[in-house]
């Protein structure tokens, strides 16, 4: 299984947006030239490991954050981004997503089950 470099570009994106940094800000604090950390957030280039390091600590993420959707085992990470989303929610906001997020999970195990029982096999 090859890394999802679209999706690390994604998260690097994101983590920077989140902090108000540039482009050619985040690129000058891991020294990188500022068209090089475009192709890594736009997923068109491959990413060293230093530089997925160097990254993460200077937009204050962990590496398995950069790294969730490439790692079988990062359900802490999701755990931590939905914390994340629900922090500034109201009563009224949390009731709803709650709602949204238990149908979501029965609509997804009612179709794995179809799934195994079609011998499609399951996620």
């Amino acid at each position: 299984m090859g890394l999802d470099y679209k999706s690390i570009g994604k998260r690097i994106k994101t983590a920077r947006v989140q902090m108000d940094i540039t482009q050619e800000k985040l690129a000058e604090m891991v020294n990188l030239s500022t068209s090089h950390l475009s192709n890594i957030e736009t997923g068109t280039t491959r990413v060293s490991l230093p530089t997925i390091v160097n990254l993460a600590n200077s937009l204050h993420v962990s590496v398995d954050y950069i790294l969730a959707d490439n790692v079988v085992q990062s359900k802490a990470v999701f755990e931590n981004e939905l914390q994340s989303v629900l922090k500034d929610c109201d009563e009224y906001e949390i009731r709803i997503i709650a709602d949204i997020a238990a149908a979501t999970k029965a609509t997804l195990r009612k179709e794995r089950k179809l799934r195994k029982s079609n011998g499609t096999g399951g996620i």
